[in-house]
């Protein structure tokens, strides 16, 4: 539990961020995604704000804010326009990995300079072949001397444009059985000699500003003392505990984009009227905005719960999961019933709501499908009440 002192800190800080993404995001969000602009304003502000730090302990430069206080920092942002938060999620996932991780000289190299944003993160984990089953990447990383030499494809790298430095995931050991034993985890900087390609950016439904790319790796050089924990064989375990964080994250952009939804639902209903009264009175819109109202209530306490498991350091993640779940599948529900509160209107460009439509889908697959969501829950179910 947070002291009085910090718990005002942390308050302090979250505040402040309501009041920056009111009056600098909110503003330009329509516009900008509409365009596919990316938010380097933006992205300067945050790092004045310290965000690109938000999770990083105050000993390695960071702000050290708890889980449950970044959660709600990035519902704010959600709430306003999503694709922002993408920005800080990769990069807090690594330098989660690096401070959990990493030996101490890793820490104090890297996290201080993460902190600041002027390094700035993001994961490479999927392959064109490896998505879900992480133990099935390709890309290897081969020892040489103080070397790897790094070979494969990544998929679905955000900040892959504007970021410049990455944890990539390898197989160090191709051979390992099985195969998480044989998977290590790199700090890999760009421009640091040939070989480091964005190959393309990836176009999106939705999800727009944010660069989304395709990274080759071509006998690409990475020191070996960037090999996070300074050990093979690490990494495997170290993104899981990472992506706990990072479904945390999802979970709060859930509640965000389904918030969004409800309060301009809320505000039309009040607006539009048919058949001589507003049509918030027709019990149909009641139905639709009671349940909608319930379900973001329902998220935003799963997501408080899991936040605060992890802030304990105990493992979370069926808790993570069922916040993941339940939180980006209500951002899906409430996306399509505020367009259809909103009628014709919600299919047109000039509300947001159809751009809620847009965005919610990645929800439901990002940071692992929803549907491995559920395989986690239940195995943890069983694992936790196992009769014996």
């Amino acid at each position: 539990m947070l002291s009085p002192d910090r718990s005002e800190f942390e308050r302090e800080i979250v505040d402040e961020v309501r009041r920056f993404v009111d009056r600098e995001i909110r503003p330009v969000a329509h516009a900008m995604e509409q365009s596919d602009t990316f938010p380097a304003a933006l992205v300067e502000r945050m790092k004045e704000l310290g965000l690109f730090g938000a999770t990083i302990p105050e000993e390695y430069g960071g702000v050290g804010l708890s889980v449950v206080s970044y959660a709600s920092i990035i519902e704010q942002i959600a709430h306003a326009w999503m694709s922002v938060s993408g920005i800080l999620n990769s990069h807090l996932i690594m330098c989660y990995d690096i401070f959990r991780g990493g030996t101490e000289e890793q820490r104090a190299r890297w996290l201080p300079l993460m902190a600041t944003g002027e390094r700035r993160g993001g994961i490479a984990l999927s392959e064109p072949g490896a998505g879900t089953d992480l133990q099935a990447i390709r890309t290897t990383a081969t020892r040489d001397g103080d070397w790897y030499v790094l070979n494969g494809t990544k998929l679905w790298v955000t900040n892959g444009l504007h970021g410049n430095t990455f944890a990539v995931l390898v197989k160090t050991d191709p051979t390992a059985s099985p195969a998480h034993r044989g998977i290590s985890l790199f700090i890999v900087e760009k421009d640091q000699g040939p070989g480091f390609i964005v190959s393309r950016e990836i176009e999106k439904l939705g999800y727009k500003g944010l660069d989304t790319c395709e990274v080759v790796f071509d006998h690409y050089r990475v020191p070996a003392a960037n090999l996070i924990g300074g050990q093979e064989g690490l990494g495997f375990k170290l993104i899981m505990s990472g992506l706990e964080l990072g479904r945390i994250n999802v979970a709060a952009r859930g509640v965000g984009l389904a918030q969004a939804a409800l309060d301009d639902a809320v505000r039309y209903a009040q607006q539009r009227e048919t058949f001589g009264k507003q049509i918030w009175q027709h019990q149909a819109i009641q139905l639709k905005l009671a349940d909608m109202a319930t379900r973001v209530q329902a998220s935003r306490l799963l997501t408080r719960s899991a936040a605060e498991k992890k802030d304990r350091g105990e493992r979370c993640d069926m808790e993570a999961g069922m916040a993941k779940l339940f939180a980006t599948e209500t951002a899906q529900f409430c996306a399509l019933e505020s367009m259809r509160i909103h009628g014709g209107f919600g299919y047109t460009k000039e509300f947001n709501v159809e751009r809620y439509y847009r965005d919610a889908p990645l929800l439901l697959i990002g940071e692992g499908t929803n549907e491995i969501q559920r395989t986690i829950i239940a195995k943890q179910l069983i694992e936790r009440h196992r009769i014996h």
